[in-house]
């Protein structure tokens, strides 16, 4: 599933495109790419023909486009990538992708005609009108639109470790909290959001910490060491466009991210650790995989 990283490139390759466009048609060919949306294709396509697109935001995993005025404020498309989810940008008229779903026709003051594509090979993703809700702390409600508002459907999760309104005070409070393993509280969106099982094992393994070592073990030292850790592999993700294992994670101009080229721990089970030499071990964790150094990242004692 992409993680914030991969929403974050396409978010970033999508604004110049659509900030400030007017949806000219919309073209829903498979009811399955609106399992989120409260109401019928044609509802779907009814109330966005003639609406502005005021921003791409994101928070954590979660995209959205805010939408003008025209009658109905306060609203979004809602973008839920899931599992192969991909937006990507089209010239008018250009050939249906292999799994196309939702087209848009959009014109821009710059740029002219374009269309918007989501395609979604799996059909775990999902677009949604939804109503926009106001922050609780009043700050941006996500990245690329200075906006306090976020999705009705993002509102209960937490805010990502790169929104600048990230309370670092607040996630070390939980931690201290929680007995759970720490990759467990790392994966929980209620606690930060946009970080998966990838760079889970990136930020733990580069931290030095066992992933099932219990959150209060660790000293405010180590939860700080961790947290600048997981900023630090996210920023990098994101300079490298993201970690790509196959054609289901691209950008919006189809092409994908070399960030896998730069993996530490994830998915390198029996290689030797960058670091000290010794096999990266793979182990069962929540349906998935955790993969980690034996010497370098050991258990501590609750």
């Amino acid at each position: 599933m992409p993680e914030l990283p991969e929403v974050e490139v396409v978010r970033h390759g999508l604004q110049p495109a659509v900030v400030g466009a007017t949806i000219e048609s919309v073209e829903v060919f498979d009811a399955r790419a609106l399992t989120r949306h409260d109401g019928s294709p044609a509802d779907f396509e009814g109330r966005l023909v003639g609406r502005l697109l005021l921003a791409a935001a994101r928070r954590g995993k979660f995209l959205w486009l805010p939408l003008g005025e025209r009658g109905r404020g306060g609203e979004a498309i809602m973008v839920h990538l899931g599992m192969s989810g991909q937006m990507l940008l089209r010239e008018p008229g250009a050939p249906a992708e292999r799994h196309e779903r939702v087209r848009f026709g959009i014109r821009h003051p710059e740029h002219g005609e374009l269309a918007v594509v989501f395609s979604d090979q799996r059909t775990f993703g999902s677009l949604a009108i939804d109503p926009l809700m106001p922050t609780p702390d009043d700050a941006a409600g996500g990245f690329g639109d200075p906006a306090p508002a976020v999705p009705a459907q993002a509102a209960h999760i937490a805010r990502d470790p790169l929104d600048p309104a990230f309370d670092d005070g607040a996630f070390r409070a939980r931690l201290a909290r929680s007995s759970s393993g720490i990759k467990r509280v790392l994966l929980d969106q209620t606690v930060a959001s946009g970080i998966g099982n990838i760079y889970a094992d990136e930020s733990l393994w580069a931290a030095r910490i066992h992933p099932e070592t219990a959150a209060r073990a660790l000293s405010t030292r180590a939860a700080n060491r961790l947290l600048a850790e997981v900023r630090a592999v996210l920023e990098r993700a994101l300079a490298e466009g993201g970690t790509s294992f196959d054609a289901q994670y691209v950008n919006v101009n189809g092409q994908a991210g070399y960030f896998a080229r730069s993996l530490n721990a994830y998915g390198l089970a029996g290689r030797p650790c960058p670091r000290c030499g010794a096999p990266i071990v793979r182990a069962q964790f929540m349906n998935r995989s955790s993969h980690f150094c034996p010497d370098c990242q050991r258990k501590r004692s609750t």
